[in-house]
């Protein structure tokens, strides 16, 4: 590889969570945005249903869950035009593998990014050139990745700001990956699909979706693309060799959850309801919450080194995401997350507040 992997980030934490642990009250942790609420029980009981399955799957996904994720990409993201669909193994493991399959040389990720983008294109061995949000102000490249809302600030792109992305990417005959897993999750803010500013002409524009925090569905590893027909085809077919089929029980949750947008809305309100909970308390000692406006996380900093921040709040028993594991730019902030719950983010703002 042109350049070794980075550390996983998380092992650097684990000191601190020794510290949160020794808390009287044990911890509690927010460095992390894996899902604690249940996954609905209408969506378990199509996986149990599914559970006989001794076939192979197919890997372009059932013809019912295709339908599925069509109907939703027009209704949910505006999509029109061409376009077709893949379902995926986890959104994650595609941010991972997606330059390789792809044979990038020169990968865009945000300056402020979650950090499988960049290991990405070290896995590709591609070059990693992080950027600002301003697409008009980015160099050539094969490939670039937009994430909006933000993991892990909370921002969210503006449609002025994706019409200037597409515009790079069919200036440069560049691909442009959108990665809109956050995107039912608005709070103060209303995010946009890059499928929605393309005018129908999808050409070299992929989005990702995940219904991992969507449906409180991580341990499934459910995801999908919609997409430019071609490039989606080019993808499939390296997949119909190496695999990474989403099995069938999976493809049977994801139709039921795609279904359903009530309990979305009652896992927005649970994650907002947290936010408005945890924010005050924050300020109160001393943080500024920037960003915010959408998904699962608070973007704060007291101006000071994010180990000093993190390290203050395990001696609270909470534990907290250093800025610094999306970029340097974030090294003077710290990522909160609102996956824990209720009682545990009560109990958060009550030892902030003591």
């Amino acid at each position: 590889m042109r350049e070794q992997l980075p550390d996983f980030p998380w092992d650097a934490l684990a000191p601190f969570g020794e510290i949160a642990r020794r808390h009287p009250e044990g911890i509690i942790d927010l460095s992390q945005g894996t899902p604690v609420d249940a996954t609905p029980e209408f969506i378990q009981r199509a996986f149990q249903d599914a559970s006989n399955s001794p076939s192979y799957p197919v890997t372009t996904g059932t013809p019912e869950l295709r339908a599925a994720i069509r109907n939703w990409a027009v209704e949910r993201l505006g999509a029109s035009g061409e376009f077709d669909v893949l379902p995926l193994i986890g959104s994650k493991e595609l941010v991972a593998w997606l330059p390789t399959i792809l044979e990038s040389q020169r990968v865009l990720i945000p300056e402020i990014a979650y950090p499988t983008y960049h290991v990405g294109a070290v896995i590709a061995q591609a070059q990693s050139i992080p950027v600002v949000i301003d697409a008009k102000q980015w160099p050539v490249a094969d490939l670039a990745w937009l994430n909006s809302p933000s993991n892990p600030t909370g921002r969210v792109h503006s449609t002025e700001e994706l019409r200037a992305a597409i515009s790079w990417a069919r200036t440069n005959n560049a691909v442009l990956v959108s990665d809109e897993c956050y995107l039912e999750f608005d709070h103060s803010a209303k995010s946009f699909s890059v499928l929605s500013q393309s005018d129908g002409d999808n050409t070299n524009i992929l989005a990702v979706h995940s219904l991992s925090k969507r449906s409180s569905m991580a341990g499934y590893r459910a995801a999908f693309m919609v997409g430019d027909k071609k490039l989606i085809a080019k993808i499939l077919e390296l997949r119909k060799h190496a695999g990474m089929m989403v099995p069938l029980p999976v493809q049977k949750a994801m139709i039921a959850a795609l279904s359903d947008d009530v309990h979305v809305a009652e896992q927005r309100a649970r994650y907002n309801t947290r936010r408005d909970a945890l924010r005050p308390a924050l300020e109160a000692v001393g943080f500024r919450i920037e960003f915010s406006d959408s998904g699962l996380y608070l973007w704060c900093t007291r101006d000071e080194d994010a180990w000093l921040s993190v390290e203050w709040l395990a001696h609270r028993g909470i534990l907290a995401t250093p800025g610094g594991f999306y970029g340097a730019a974030g090294s003077r902030f710290i990522r909160i997350a609102m996956t824990a719950t209720d009682a545990q983010i009560d109990d958060a703002v009550q030892r902030l507040l003591a």
